[in-house]
């Protein structure tokens, strides 16, 4: 990473650090280490990966969520629903009943539930962009069920409700 920096000019920054310890940058920081300052190059940044690629080539599109992040990602939610399907299937070791019982309850996830997520998903992000904390958005998300997006006067809901 150093000889690219170098490459392109960036003298001082290749004699940073290759990367941080246990590759977890200041939060902010764009010139901590050789990793970081490669990352946040023009060209680096504009760099699609092989898999959208691939996917643009066939005609789909590819949408990158937060790992792990059962709210704002309705793929977990998802992928709950199917393990909860999955589990009603009667217990096997046997590789080929496994995969027929994952392909089965993966395909059993209705498309209304899965629109369904994807709305709750876009009503937590919008509580997050609103300045909402966990607690706020779970009450905020509840109590607008029925709405794609909060409100504008969610932060007056949530005086009046001592939330």
């Amino acid at each position: 990473m150093a000889v690219i920096l170098h490459e392109r000019g960036l003298i001082q920054e290749s004699k940073l650090w290759a990367q941080c310890k246990d590759f977890k940058c200041a939060k902010g920081a764009t010139n901590c280490c050789c990793r970081r300052v490669l990352y946040n190059q023009p060209d680096f940044v504009a760099v699609k990966s092989n898999l959208e690629r691939i996917c643009k080539a066939r005609g789909f599109s590819v949408l990158f969520l937060p790992k792990f992040h059962c709210e704002l990602n309705f793929i977990e939610q998802c992928w709950g629903y199917a393990k909860r399907i999955y589990r009603q299937y009667p217990t096997s070791s046997k590789e080929v009943d496994l995969e027929r019982n994952v392909l089965s309850a993966l395909e059993s996830v209705p498309l209304d539930s899965m629109r369904r997520f994807s709305t709750r998903a876009c009503r937590f992000m919008d509580a997050y962009h609103k300045g909402l904390n966990g607690k706020q958005a779970a009450w905020a998300s509840k109590k607008y069920r029925g709405h794609r997006v909060l409100p504008d006067s969610i932060l007056h809901d949530l005086d009046g409700a001592h939330v």
